[in-house]
């Protein structure tokens, strides 16, 4: 084995920023180049018919590996050495056994649905959630008649339990997901008491799995295959992705709840295509750089706002107060505040237009985690097709603008902040 795929030295773990420059690539397999060249083929030849038969019985799960099989490309809607060599470095933040990468988060995470769900069965899902995942729990899950039943983030396992016996959903939980920190509000959901709720709903027959949407605090900020979930789920868009250029998800987890994922998207086709894997391999070599950077301004412009006059609060976990119960479960499962902040302003709808109007260099736009500034209006934007007193009940009002940190110098960004705050 080369040194390349060793993930230690003399025994000492390396750190997954050290290891994004080659694992899982060996410059001998093409001409020597250092990177990874962009795999641009919709097919792959064989040797024999026989490796054929090989490759295929795997890709379809007609049999178990034998001991030191791998399995062989075949086609870039199953298989690609870009997306293969991608989907081993994304693990590696992971600390998982495997990822499969799709493309876009909705494709991911759907696909993660419709692989554990089945008609008659109950999602038990977090809310406030990314408003399109929202609309694909309340508006198409029930058509293929299964039961979105949702509760607020914060809420304790008593407070769950009774909501899940309200719906009449006990023994009908196929699987639980959860959004946290939750997009827009920040509030923190518990990973660990949602595992043993997990564990719980599982019958002898059926384990109940546990999915984490985990794109607000990305793979560097948070780790929650450490805290009981199953599948890590990513718009891989955002933080991994990082320069606003491609559009792509990703899910990890063991192998064993991997597998039905991985089965789905060879069926539905929506994995990326070898130019999407190879710019996020060029992403994750600085992912823990920009994040950190990203963080860093964060803090700073939290801390400003929360002396602006016209700022009525900052929902940043940063700012949680020692005595807050959040704050236990910040300091259990995060690493990490952030860069996502939302405030809430004076007034309603038409002060929060004027502030996002009057940005320069703050740029007007959904999304998160790229290296530009992003600011939106989560009521009328990325969550309009939530109903109003739902919004509202969740704290998803018409004064919340939600902003995104990117690595501009942050004493630039106050300056833009405060000029807008002007118009409010």
């Amino acid at each position: 084995m080369s040194d390349k795929w060793k993930r230690e030295i003399k025994g000492k773990r390396l750190k997954p920023e050290s290891l994004m420059m080659g694992y899982g690539y060996e410059p001998s397999w093409s001409e020597g180049a250092l990177k990874s060249p962009i795999f641009q083929t919709s097919t792959f030849a064989f040797e024999t018919a026989e490796d054929g038969k090989a490759f295929f019985e795997l890709a379809y799960g007609l049999r178990q590996p034998d001991p030191g099989e791998q399995p062989g490309l075949i086609y870039s809607r199953i298989n690609n050495p870009d997306l293969e060599i991608l989907e081993d470095r994304l693990a590696l933040w992971d600390d998982a056994k495997g990822c499969a990468v799709f493309s876009s988060g909705m494709a991911a995470i759907t696909t993660t649905l419709l692989s554990y769900l089945r008609p008659g069965d109950a999602l038990l899902y977090s809310r406030p959630i990314y408003g399109g995942v929202d609309h694909f729990a309340t508006h198409v899950l029930p058509d293929l008649g299964i039961t979105p039943v949702g509760f607020p983030a914060g809420a304790t396992a008593a407070e769950i339990e009774a909501i899940v016996v309200e719906a009449d959903a006990a023994d009908r939980i196929g699987l639980i997901l959860i959004e946290t920190p939750a997009n827009p509000t920040n509030m923190l959901v518990d990973i660990e008491m949602c595992a043993a709720l997990a564990a719980k709903y599982s019958t002898p027959t059926r384990k109940v799995l546990l999915g984490v949407d985990n794109t607000f605090l990305g793979p560097v900020f948070q780790h929650p295959l450490h805290h009981g979930a199953d599948l890590v789920i990513y718009s891989a868009t955002k933080y991994i992705g990082g320069h606003s250029d491609v559009v792509a998800g990703a899910v990890s987890g063991s192998t064993e709840a991997l597998a039905p994922v991985l089965a789905m998207r060879t069926f539905l086709g929506n994995a990326i295509g070898p130019w999407t894997g190879w710019l996020l391999m060029r992403s994750l070599e600085t992912l823990k750089l920009r994040m950190e950077r990203q963080v860093e301004s964060a803090q700073r412009i939290a801390r400003w706002l929360v002396d602006q006059p016209k700022v009525q609060g900052v929902l940043y976990l940063g700012l949680l107060p020692p005595d807050e119960p959040q704050m236990e479960v910040y300091k259990r499962q995060c690493h990490s505040p952030g860069a996502m902040i939302s405030i809430l302003l004076e007034g309603g709808e038409a002060e929060s237009f004027r502030f996002l109007n009057s940005l320069s260099l703050v740029n007007l736009a959904v999304s998160l985690g790229g290296t530009e500034s992003l600011a939106q209006h989560p009521c009328t934007m990325t969550h309009a097709d939530v109903p109003l007193e739902e919004k509202i009940r969740l704290g998803v009002g018409h004064n919340l603008v939600r902003l995104s940190i990117g690595v501009e110098d942050p004493d630039d960004l106050i300056l833009d902040l405060a000029q807008a705050l002007q118009a409010v």
